[in-house]
């Protein structure tokens, strides 16, 4: 054998024996906790059938987890209030099965109060829920999103209202009429565009129920006889994002600077042989950004003129080859997340990983994956647990640490392991302090773990002595029915991911950087608001809500070549459940959000990367390029340079993608990406049906004919 010691060999050989034996612990494992379990029959019992809350008032509430006797359980359970409207406390019963919770209402609706057995298996679980009957309080008032005092004739003016309520809450569905007081100078069209039409003056005015609102404004002549519009470049690729620079002059050429300017395009894609419609998008701001190559006419118009500027667009031409190195084969369970890593001491020179595993025995496998195109398994460690989800190692190498859902005994957590031989791993510590529910997702950041505990906050735990672990900090969100699902750290500050809260950044360490310091090219405007933060002190820098609620990933992205700055964030939606049909691949759906938080106090979001019919997952960026599991969708590596506007899929950003079906998966012949990690010159992800998987990307070799 080239390259390999006797005692590398002889390693080898006792490590696979190692791993037979621990196959053989899971299977009688699985055996006797996993398939033979005798599951009682519960069901949940209310104080109550419903109840009625006005906006701000609390009620105390008991619940009951019964035994088919009528019996309580002995069970814990959750209890959930909905998202940003209703908030619970406690939101965990007492192990007997009982809870006497205090509910407040925050938004009005019909509410639902949910409940959840905590159990060993997912399919296990028993849920119910409580109807709360929240009344909308009256409306207070009305604001205009403008109120300008004068307007040119032949424009339009877009004008939105926001009605708040007695509450002090914006009512999204009320039914608002918007009217001018005269309809010769100035009327709305349905869509709230107020269209002038001479000069005059009129009376704005926006009515929902008994309340009014409104404002004066002057129409005045519209003096503009010529629009301009100039252009940096007569030619870009798609994706690339083109500032229309318009002005609008008067008769003595000077620029008014007030004038309102529409943009358009017209445009024929490149198809060949066929004139079809060119796609792209063009902002208010007047930023234009083409998803098909072609010729557009790029259009400015003021005041009854306009001006025009015609461009071309080439494809993008980011494409590369992506080449399969190696592949480790998982079939006989589902595995979860990864982490790749450079071994130390004796083992400095080889490259390890691990992976994890879901709704299974509670398994992490360890490989070696120096040679990756022959990655071994060469350790596992098996825990009691359903599910082992997540896997981090720490900056150092030697210390890794496991999540924990499931297990038999409800004491959920994560385990602390000594990593520094990979091949002989070793549990230091497990933690499970008030951690019934389970960890799902952690990181591991400068000899501390940040544990996402029970879907609603994260523990900050100490790790200086691996095996002497404790509780140093809590960061959990005060906003009604809030939830966690992961946790991402960089540079002292922490990322979260919170459903319908958003993405959070809290500062953890993170050093503060005055104005003087920041680089025109490379700087996280985060770290201009930091310098307060510890792990015993966490404190909320910025934040961005998301509105569909399925925010299930955060990663931040300072922008090599632009330096904005951007956290993006990751759906999840399960549209016909997690696990559709037994033995059937899952359906999920989702896309991935760039945020742009170069102004923290003003996020935007900016741009979307969505593979049509298929979901998100977990991402990773290195340079300017996002690498992202794809679930169905496979692996994806897709180019985010430059400045990012509109939708990222159909520019052509897409650099390859790998679709990993195998005949022998779990679910044959179906991907399921579970997430990626780049590493040296690779490509690392793990597929949830056929385990663990090596690529490369090289450039494609253009075919030059035959001679």
């Amino acid at each position: 054998m080239f390259g390999v010691t006797t005692e590398d060999f002889i390693e080898e050989n006792v490590n696979t024996m190692k791993h037979t034996l621990f196959i053989l612990q899971i299977f009688l494992f699985s055996i006797v906790f996993g398939q033979n379990e005798n599951v009682e029959e519960l069901q949940f019992e209310f104080e109550a059938d419903s109840i009625e809350l006005n906006v701000g008032e609390t009620k105390e509430l008991t619940i009951k987890l019964l035994n088919e006797d009528g019996d309580l359980s002995q069970n814990s359970f959750y209890v959930f209030g909905q998202r940003r409207a209703l908030s619970v406390s406690p939101r965990t019963s007492d192990s007997t099965g009982i809870a006497t919770v205090t509910v407040k209402a925050h938004k009005p609706g019909r509410l639902r109060l949910s409940v959840q057995s905590i159990t060993v298996k997912r399919d296990d679980r028993v849920r119910d829920k409580l109807v709360v009957n929240v009344p909308f309080p009256p409306i207070d008032h009305i604001v205009f999103n403008q109120t300008p005092s004068k307007l040119y004739t032949e424009t339009s003016t877009s004008f939105s209202v926001e009605v708040i309520d007695e509450a002090g809450l914006t009512r999204d569905n009320a039914d608002v009429k918007l009217k001018s007081s005269n309809t010769a100078v100035a009327d709305f069209d349905i869509f709230g565009n107020l269209e002038t039409k001479r000069t005059g003056r009129v009376t704005v005015s926006a009515t929902v129920e008994e309340i009014t609102e409104s404002f004066k404004v002057r129409v005045v002549k519209n003096t503009t006889r010529q629009v301009t519009l100039s252009i940096d470049t007569e030619e870009i690729r798609t994706g690339d994002v083109l500032a229309l620079n318009a002005k609008a002059l008067n008769r003595s050429g000077r620029t008014i600077e007030d004038a309102p300017i529409t943009y358009s395009y017209i445009g024929q894609a490149d198809y060949g042989e066929f004139a079809l419609p060119a796609a792209g998008l063009v902002t208010d701001d007047g930023r234009f950004v083409a998803e098909t190559a072609g010729l557009y006419t790029l259009i400015a118009s003021s005041g009854g003129y306009s001006a025009q500027k015609i461009i071309k667009v080439v494809p993008r031409e980011v494409k590369k080859q992506v080449t399969l190195v190696g592949h480790g084969l998982i079939s006989d369970v589902l595995t979860g997340d990864l982490w790749v890593w450079a071994g130390v001491d004796k083992h400095e020179g080889k490259d390890f990983a691990v992976t994890g595993t879901w709704g299974s025995n509670g398994e992490a496998y360890f490989w070696d994956v120096t040679n990756p195109d022959s990655m071994i398994i060469i350790d596992t460690i098996t825990v009691d647990a359903r599910t082992v989800n997540d896997v981090k190692i720490s900056e150092d190498g030697r210390v890794g640490v496991i999540t924990r859902e499931g297990a038999s005994n409800r004491k959920n957590g994560f385990v602390i392991l000594d990593v520094s031989d990979p091949y002989n791993v070793t549990i230091s510590a497990e933690y499970n302090d008030d951690m019934t529910g389970g960890v799902h997702n952690v990181f591991v950041y400068e000899n501390h773990v940040y544990a996402v505990n029970n879907g609603r906050k994260y523990d900050i735990i100490n790790i200086d002595d691996p095996k002497n672990p404790f509780r140093v900090g809590v960061y959990e969100l005060d906003t009604p029915g809030h939830s966690i699902h992961d946790v991402w750290i960089e540079n002292g500050i922490a990322y979260s991911s919170n459903w319908s809260d958003g993405v959070v950044a809290v500062d953890i360490g993170g050093m503060k950087f005055d104005e003087a310091d920041r680089s025109q090219s490379q700087f996280n405007p985060l770290l201009a608001k930091a310098g307060q933060g510890s792990p015993s002190n966490p404190v909320k820098l910025a934040s961005m809500g998301d509105p569909t609620g399925r925010n299930h990933a955060a990663f931040p992205f300072l922008s090599k070549s632009t330096g904005n700055f951007y956290i993006i964030a990751g759906d999840e939606n399960f549209p016909w459940g997690v696990l559709a049909t037994k033995g059937q691949p899952s359906n999920p759906r989702g896309g991935y959000h760039f945020l742009n938080f170069s102004d923290p106090d003003n996020p935007k979001e900016e741009a979307i990367y969505e593979v049509p019919e298929a979901g998100s997952h977990n991402l990773w960026i290195f340079g300017d390029i996002l690498i992202a599991g794809n679930y169905q969708g496979g692996l994806r590596v897709v180019d985010i340079s430059g400045e990012l506007l509109g939708d990222i899929y159909k520019q052509g950003r897409e650099i390859g993608h790998y679709l990993p079906y195998h005949k022998k998966g779990k679910i044959p012949n179906a991907p399921m990406v579970w997430g990626a990690q780049p590493y040296k010159d690779y490509i690392y992800f793990a597929d949830m049906n056929s385990g663990l998987y090596c690529i490369k990307l090289e450039d494609i070799k253009k075919d030059l004919g035959t001679p």
